[in-house]
């Protein structure tokens, strides 16, 4: 069976840009399309996180204009990146989808969900929040903080900004990182640091944007954090949980923005469950 370490990387060309994707899994039934994270390329996927829902369905993951692979530039805002990801999915021909969406790519969902209610089925928020969160102009700092220890740690800054700063946070972020590690071939690109400014402008503008009526928002939703999220403060899920009309909010403990990555092994079969239905 192939898995997220030797499934292939394809693109397709929308209006001249060629779009990197990867699939695997079971191709009948709902696709399941993974949004990723600020600064995240193909490469950043949890293995344990994309194979365990794609033992049961099929799975999309795609670098969004401008990100790794994919061609052209990353836009400034998050209407524009919505926008996009409605164009991959529906080049690829698909009329319905499941969205899983962690931090960016959650916002990104919201946007999808908001453009395009006909195309979404299910969505998997993950350590996100609702567009006009307080806060969020806070971000550049932390980003910056983290990227200074891990300067001068030799780590990614990922140690800093998903997981907490203990014992069972420091094993999550060596076991996280290993995973990662496990595909060696046909690697993605790295970010440019073009992608990387124009993400960080859209979330700051986002946090700072009129909050969106996410009432609109009739389908199911999972929302899912870790108890001490340091980029997407929890009780910026909890909110947005409490504003969709159908939405299960799930909180894992001793863990930050990476919760769902430190906790794979219960949030898998959550997300299994909910896709189900």
């Amino acid at each position: 069976m192939t898995t997220w370490r030797d499934t292939p990387t394809k693109t397709i060309a929308i209006d001249g840009t060629p779009f990197a994707y990867r699939e695997l899994g079971n191709t009948s039934g709902v696709p399941v399309v993974f949004l990723h994270h600020f600064t995240a390329v193909l490469d950043d996927w949890d293995p344990r996180v994309i194979d365990g829902i794609a033992a049961q369905h099929h799975v999309i993951a795609f670098d969004n204009r401008g990100v790794g692979a994919t061609g052209s530039s990353v836009p400034n805002d998050l209407e524009h990146m919505g926008a996009d990801a409605v164009a991959f999915i529906r080049a690829l021909g698909y009329e319905q989808v499941d969205l899983f969406g962690f931090s960016l790519g959650g916002a990104v969902a919201q946007m999808i969900a908001l453009q395009a209610p006909d195309l979404v089925r299910r969505m998997v928020l993950a350590g996100t929040g609702p567009r006009g969160g307080g806060g969020i102009w806070k971000m550049p700092f932390i980003v910056g903080g983290a990227y200074a220890k891990a300067f001068a740690t030799r780590k990614d800054p990922r140690h800093f900004l998903f997981f907490p700063r203990n014992a069972e946070g420091k094993r999550a972020a060596k076991e996280y990182f290993a995973r990662l590690a496990e595909r060696t071939q046909d690697l993605d690109r790295p970010i440019s640091r073009q992608a990387s400014l124009a993400q960080l402008r859209a979330i700051t503008s986002g946090g700072l944007h009129a909050p969106d009526d996410l009432s609109t928002i009739k389908v199911p939703v999972l929302v899912a954090n870790g108890d001490h999220d340091l980029m997407v403060a929890s009780e910026h899920s909890a909110d947005m949980a409490r504003r969709l009309p159908d939405a299960k909010l799930i909180v894992y403990p001793n863990s930050g923005h990476g919760g769902v990555f430190q906790h794979h092994q219960e949030f898998v079969p959550e997300v299994l469950a909910f896709l189900a239905g």
